[in-house]
């Protein structure tokens, strides 16, 4: 969420950022009101303490004279009740305060387009050449079944709907995937980790709004525990309560990871194969930087996952994500989007396989991550970025639609070959 200074003192800037996400003001004004009556409470509330310890000295100093005690008991039980009720006062406004706060967008880049919904994303550019062919296409599920790669049957009988047994070469280009990205990364300096799978509330919400993606995340029942929808959650909450020597800054972080995802919303959206699921593999990049330094780093993580989709010669094209597709935390989000020949009844369709996201120090303020200046005893919050370097199972589902040949085969991208151990695979 948002610095509740930097609210107070941004409101004009913040009421244009929520008009043009569609919010209006009502939560800004919430907050404003809540902030006020908190802050007027406490400050009650410190009159009230000093009261009491007036009245306490006072009873101590009547005892001594033995007058007058129990008039001054009395004082101090009227004192301590009002103190009590005060402070449940104290504790409400502060919930309602925390609670319109974290519903209050980040402040958006300028180049975020107005629209309604994904439908008005809008396209930067177009990578690659979308594949012809002189034959009857198969999509992935097809693909799969006569190549041998997947069961879903038995996986929906054991597990239920959206989950599904990988197998034989699906395996390995699975593995391959990740050690191609996992490659890519350590290349441009990212230090790896295979972070926990399951986060607390206090960490998972510092990463993701809860209340926006209960129809996402998976709890754990009979405990304080989640299960991460992306890497991305439990590398933010890394430095958690914690304050970075600057010099310690830029930190280039990628997971690997197992992800969850309920797809509870998502009713009827991609209910066959292996392409919206509730269990998949992925790469994930994140950035911890000073303010002045994260445009430039969007700009590096969008550049990583363009080169590897490049490499991989999977055709696809970048958008720029409008208002009405856009979470709270970000303030510029970049999709790339695949393109898919068997999706829209083999008519094709582009795809999301990756999202580039400059979250500033939204995520920073809610997990009470800082940096420290060079020479300086100034404190401040840290900007974090993310990017998904690679989720396999979509990968996996564009290398066989977009280089399936003519006998049944699919041809494996050369940058996968000395992952791989196979360049083709066959018809079985």
């Amino acid at each position: 969420m948002l610095d509740p200074k930097f609210v107070r003192d941004n409101i004009i800037k913040i009421k244009a950022s929520e008009t043009k996400r569609g919010h209006g003001t009502k939560f800004l004004e919430a907050f404003l009101k809540n902030d006020e009556f908190w802050r007027k409470s406490k400050a009650k509330n410190e009159k009230l303490k000093q009261k009491r310890n007036i009245v306490s000295r006072e009873i101590n100093h009547f005892k001594k004279q033995n007058k007058g005690v129990m008039t001054k008991i009395k004082d101090m039980r009227k004192v301590s009740d009002a103190i009590k009720l005060n402070e449940r006062r104290v504790v409400e406004y502060f919930r309602r305060r925390n609670d319109a706060l974290s519903k209050i967008g980040n402040i958006l880049d300028p180049s975020v387009p107005k629209g309604k919904d994904d439908s008005q994303n809008v396209p930067l550019k177009h990578i690659g050449r979308r594949p012809n062919f002189n034959f009857q296409i198969k999509d992935h599920i097809e693909l799969g079944k006569s190549l041998d790669l997947f069961e879903f049957d038995i996986a929906s009988k054991v597990s239920g709907s959206r989950f599904y047994y990988l197998k034989n070469e699906a395996v390995i280009l699975d593995m391959a995937l990740q050690r191609y990205a996992v490659d890519k990364l350590i290349k441009s300096k990212f230090k790896m980790f295979w972070p926990p799978l399951m986060l607390n509330r206090a960490a998972l919400s510092g990463g993701v709004n809860l209340s926006e993606f209960k129809d996402t995340i998976y709890k754990i029942d009979g405990s304080d525990l989640y299960l991460i929808g992306t890497s991305e959650h439990p590398l933010v909450a890394l430095k958690k309560d914690q304050v970075i020597p600057e010099h310690e800054l830029p930190m280039r972080i990628g997971g690997v990871s197992v992800c969850f995802r309920r797809e509870a919303g998502s009713h009827g959206r991609d209910t066959k194969g292996i392409f919206r699921v509730h269990q998949f593999n992925k790469v994930e990049q994140v950035v911890y930087c000073t303010p002045e330094e994260s445009p430039k780093f969007f700009k590096e993580l969008q550049r990583n996952s363009e080169e590897m989709f490049k490499e991989l010669g999977i055709p696809f094209r970048v958008v720029n994500i409008c208002t009405g597709d856009l979470g709270n935390k970000q303030i510029l989000q970049y999709d790339i989007e695949a393109w898919f020949p068997g999706q829209k009844n083999k008519k094709g369709a582009y795809r999301e396989v990756t999202s580039c996201s400059n979250v500033t120090d939204y995520q920073a303020v809610t997990l009470n991550t800082k940096f420290l200046r060079k020479n300086s005893s100034e404190r401040e919050y840290v900007h974090m970025l993310n990017n998904t370097a690679l989720a396999t199972s979509r990968v996996i589902v564009a290398i066989l639609e977009n280089f399936q040949q003519k006998d049944g085969s699919v041809i494996i991208p050369k940058a996968l070959w000395k992952y791989t151990g196979f360049k083709i695979i066959k018809p079985k």
